[in-house]
């Protein structure tokens, strides 16, 4: 059977390499063929390998669901399940409580993994699509946060592969992703909304 070459592209080599990078850490075990081709795919701004390849092959999924007939369904649906397992509670709770009531980050935990969980809350409230001067993206997390450091922040989330900046650093944008199931479960408990695009307000 033929196979179909499906292309890779990415508008930032770094990012790329820093959000692969980071879900590989994540990975206890080697990842499988499925697994490894799904994190090429979020990394470079992808929900999944199969939205990739339905977007490079003029596909439709309807429901999310893979066409019948197609070899790799089943796998597909097993990858999906194992990319994104049940939240740890304990974690969870651990994170939480370093967040006052108004989703006000108070202190910066000392695991990286929970530092990590933070970032990502702070980047769900990041609008999508804007571009920001330093500046701006400062005043943002000025208002995310309350132990007076902004900057570690902001490299914090660059590093991460959350935000996208510019080599001389004068404009920052968030980077599309999708986030971990622990990172889902931190925004719903803390009932977060993004801020309003700037054209919104």
């Amino acid at each position: 059977m033929s196979r179909t070459p499906i292309p890779l592209a990415t508008r930032d080599m770094s990012t790329f390499a820093k959000s692969l990078r980071r879900q590989l850490a994540d990975h206890e075990a080697p990842p499988s063929h499925l697994e490894l081709l799904n994190m090429l795919a979020r990394s470079a701004g992808h929900r999944n390998f199969q939205q990739l390849r339905a977007n490079m092959l003029g596909e439709e999924l309807p429901g999310e669901q893979v066409a019948s007939g197609d070899p790799s369904a089943d796998h597909l649906e097993i990858d999906r399940a194992a990319d994104n397992p049940p939240a740890d509670e304990r974690r969870l709770k651990r994170v939480l409580r370093q967040f006052d009531q108004n989703a006000v980050l108070v202190r910066w935990p000392k695991r990286k993994s929970d530092r990590e969980l933070c970032l990502w809350l702070i980047w769900s409230l990041l609008p999508a699509g804007e571009t920001f001067t330093e500046v701006e993206v400062n005043a943002f997390l000025v208002a995310r946060h309350s132990f007076g450091d902004p900057v570690l922040l902001r490299r914090a989330l660059v590093d991460l592969g959350l935000v996208w900046r510019t080599r001389s650093g004068s404009e920052y944008r968030r980077v599309e992703l999708e986030p971990p199931s622990e990172a889902l479960a931190l925004i719903r408990r803390l009932g977060v909304r993004p801020e309003p695009a700037r054209s919104a307000r």
